[in-house]
């Protein structure tokens, strides 16, 4: 069966529709997961292959590099090829990539391995949510990528806990070998229940001169922020490098016949802002995270199941409240859940900064990841659904494949960044009290991009979404 181009019939409440959204949601989950998972495992990781914090730095960020840099690609080749056919390309990918990154003898090897695994990413990621938008009868789609941003926000947030189980059991490679089952789930079910979907407009040549441009400007800009503190030259030349990457590919954007980001896209200033707040909330979750997980095992003593276990309550509230929270952007729009829920966020972050040597669960860290989840809970729906509200239907793969691109981008850049802002370097990772002290500057400037992104959202998106844009009929110009 394949779909074109325009609004799919599958209806939320039959069998197809369980069906496609399992395969996607435990598509992205997959790769959610498997996010969060390595965050715990990150110092067994140092201590058992010596590894430096700078290492560590890109084990998270080789895989985050590949895949906000190719995503924009992935989503494309979805809408020309069929977005069932390559996300499940993805999805085995992944499945083998993850295989070496657990058999990985050295670190060097890890983070190869790990690029490679974000080229997997890369493609199922932004499969999973348009085939979601581009399958659902139009009266469903709201639920279902409720639905789907909620499960697939409790994987990412089971990550942790599922790591830190593995890390303290059969140990920290098994965070990357157990894709392999779930891999092969995915892949079964997409093959038997989920109808194949392409845009039959997409065609010409693929962007691939945009795609190399955008992952090197994105490695340089890491390479510049990982290295500044230690290696002030090479930083600076890895700027320069970024600079000149960013403005090529700009100019390539702008000329080429099939560009790999349109930037006609971001005329649509909902668009644009909402993408631009998806980069702050998301690069204050990755950096809290990448610190949450030290602070816990390093400065607080705890072991790496009872570390995994400081973001439970944020699986919980979106397990259970995520559908919630998208009929809410429904009915009040999506303005206020977008304000309200990353100062609700940057409250849980400060709430962190109990958590020190003599930390307890119930006391400190468990309020903290409750006022999190809450925050993360009211927005993640309604900022999915802004996103591909802004722009037509049948650009749902490129639209998800950008907001994708943001978010990773944020993560990314923000791991990146901030052990040097807050002057953690070499092997000082190993140490509480150096751990406390960089915890500490980094949460209040978690708090600060959380913050921000509420300011943004209330200032300058509406009360109420327009209506999704839909093609001019032929002959006559779009607006």
């Amino acid at each position: 069966m394949v779909s074109t181009g325009g609004a799919g019939g599958v209806r939320l409440s039959g069998a197809a529709g369980r069906w496609v959204l399992l395969a996607t949601v435990l598509g992205s989950a997959m790769a959610m997961l498997d996010g969060t998972a390595v965050n715990v495992a990150l110092p067994r990781i140092g201590a058992t292959l010596h590894a430096s914090i700078g290492s560590l730095q890109w084990v998270v960020n080789a895989y985050l590099l590949t895949l906000a840099g190719l995503i924009l690609l992935g989503g494309a080749l979805g809408d020309r090829y069929g977005r069932r056919r390559v996300f499940v390309v993805g999805v085995v990918w992944f499945a083998v990539c993850s295989a070496v990154c657990g058999l990985a003898p050295d670190v060097q090897v890890l983070i190869a391995a790990r690029a490679l695994q974000g080229v997997g990413g890369a493609l199922l990621t932004p499969g999973s949510l348009a085939l979601i938008q581009a399958v659902f009868h139009p009266d469903d789609r709201a639920a279902a990528v409720g639905l789907w941003s909620g499960l697939g926000g409790v994987a990412g947030a089971v990550g942790p806990v599922v790591g830190g189980w593995l890390v303290g059991g059969p140990g920290w490679r098994w965070v990357f070998l157990i894709n392999l089952p779930l891999a092969a789930a995915v892949v079964v079910t997409a093959l038997r229940h989920v109808p194949e979907n392409r845009d039959d407009s997409a065609t010409g040549r693929f962007d691939l001169r945009g795609a190399v441009l955008a992952a090197l400007a994105l490695g340089a800009l890491t390479a510049a922020l990982t290295s500044a503190a230690g290696d002030p030259v090479q930083a600076a030349v890895a700027a320069v490098l970024a600079v000149l990457a960013g403005t090529l590919f700009v100019l390539t954007e702008r000329r080429a016949a099939a560009p790999m980001l349109p930037l006609e896209l971001f005329a649509s200033r909902l668009f644009t802002v909402v993408n631009i707040a998806t980069v702050l909330i998301y690069g204050a979750m990755g950096g809290l995270l990448f610190f949450l997980v030290l602070q816990l095992q390093i400065t607080a003593g705890f072991t790496p199941l009872l570390a995994g276990l400081g973001t439970l309550p944020l699986t919980l509230l979106m397990l259970v409240f995520s559908p919630r929270a998208a009929k809410l952007g429904e009915v009040i729009g999506a303005r206020v859940p977008l304000t309200i829920g990353p100062l609700l966020a940057a409250s849980g972050a400060l709430l962190m900064l109990r958590i020190g040597a003599h930390a307890s669960y119930l006391t400190d860290v468990l309020p903290a990841s409750i006022v999190l989840g809450a925050g993360m809970t009211l927005l993640v729906a309604p900022l999915t659904e802004t996103v591909l509200n802004a722009v037509e239907t049948r650009r749902a793969g490129i639209a998800s494949g950008v907001n994708n691109a943001a978010a990773r981008t944020g993560s990314l850049l923000a791991v990146a960044a901030l052990p040097a802002l807050v002057g953690l370097s070499g092997e000082q990772y190993r140490s509480a009290h150096a751990v406390d002290h960089a915890f500490r500057a980094a949460v209040v400037g978690c708090a600060g991009l959380m913050a921000a992104a509420a300011v943004l959202s209330w200032t300058a998106i509406p009360h109420r979404l327009p209506e999704r844009p839909e093609p001019s009929p032929p002959g006559m110009m779009g607006p």
